[in-house]
């Protein structure tokens, strides 16, 4: 392949990627929004658009429209850079992400993916905890008591519990022998689902992922009860579409995370025409996502929210100690077999 056809070929998978992102953003949003009425006895949105099919388009208007506030005593350019940082990290993780096997389009072979890197699952990692970078400066720069309480909170809740969930992923990558996303979905055709041999690690990295996103019943750092909005109370228009972005991106990223690295990614059974082949892979991939992220409006809808020092203390005295010990018990396995 050409230098050329390369950078086009790149480039329209960055854009393809791009546009199924934030239409699945918006429709995540929505269906969390008729999942959680249902589930409250309500019917939440119907008014735009047949069954409220529309009522992303009518926020995105609302968000674009809106004036946008800044603080007088607010840090002005970190104020501003906050929630470029939060989008700009949340999307960087997609980049690494695979959705599938490899296709062939008009006579080039490609892989249903940005990039494979050897190191994929540490890229997410790493990329993932300089998100608090985010919140931080978000709280800080607002120059507001209850900003500056959430930004507080989530740095010290993501860094608690990055350290629970990287460890949690330690168990599968020693089966696997591999950081490569796609080396430790290929390690699974050959074996059996990670699920299954490291059932302590999937839960212990669900209960750390839903703490990473700062989702219900961790949702801290955003407890309208008694922070207001946590560290974006003082942002509005666009600046806190940014933070709503981010965070719907990172969920859909943990999800993948989860089904790359528990659930086999796009592994399952084949059947039907050579298309069907090419077709079901990714399919499969996307069904056990949508079952991460129902988890996700599953649980808002029916936890409530821990105090902060259960939250605190939940996480360095129970769910570091467990992961380290799934970790000396599968290292011990893998030594053994």
């Amino acid at each position: 392949m050409s230098t050329v056809a390369f950078f086009v070929l790149s480039l329209v998978k960055c854009l393809i990627v791009l546009f199924i992102l934030l239409t699945a953003v918006a429709y995540i949003q929505l269906a969390e929004r008729k999942i959680v009425g249902r589930m409250q006895s309500r019917v939440g949105p119907t008014r735009v658009g047949p069954f409220g099919l529309l009522q992303p388009a009518a926020d995105a208007v609302k968000f674009i429209l809106k004036e946008d506030v800044t603080p007088d005593g607010a840090h002005k350019f970190l104020y501003i850079l906050a929630p470029i940082l939060a989008v700009v990290l949340a999307l960087l993780s997609i980049t690494v992400i695979p959705i599938g096997g490899t296709v062939t389009v008009f006579g080039i072979q490609t892989a249903l993916q940005l990039t494979d890197i050897n190191v994929g699952l540490l890229l997410i990692l790493g990329v993932t905890s300089l998100g608090v970078y985010g919140v931080v400066l978000a709280g800080w720069s607002s120059n507001s008591k209850y900003s500056l309480l959430g930004a507080l909170r989530g740095g010290s809740q993501m860094i608690s519990y990055e350290l629970a969930l990287g460890l949690a992923l330690i168990g599968p990558i020693m089966l696997a022998g591999t950081l490569s996303l796609r080396g430790i979905v290929e390690a699974q055709a050959h074996l059996h689902w990670f699920i299954v041999p490291e059932i302590v690690a999937f839960f212990i990295y669900l209960t750390a992922a839903f703490a990473e996103t700062n989702r219900i019943p961790f949702d801290l750092p955003e407890a309208e009860g008694e922070l207001g909005a946590g560290y974006h109370t003082e942002y509005s228009a666009m600046k806190f579409a940014m933070f709503f972005l981010a965070e719907y991106v990172n969920m859909i990223t943990v999800s993948c995370v989860a089904t790359l690295v528990f659930l086999g990614g796009w592994m399952g059974p084949l059947f039907g025409p050579t298309w069907l082949h090419m077709v079901l892979p990714t399919v499969y991939f996307i069904v056990k996502v949508c079952f991460f992220l129902f988890l996700y409006i599953w649980v808002r809808g029916t936890l409530p929210r821990f105090r902060y020092d259960q939250l605190m203390a939940f996480g360095w005295k129970v769910l570091v100690p467990l992961a380290l010990a799934n970790v000396m018990v599968t290292s011990l396995v893998v030594a053994l077999r």
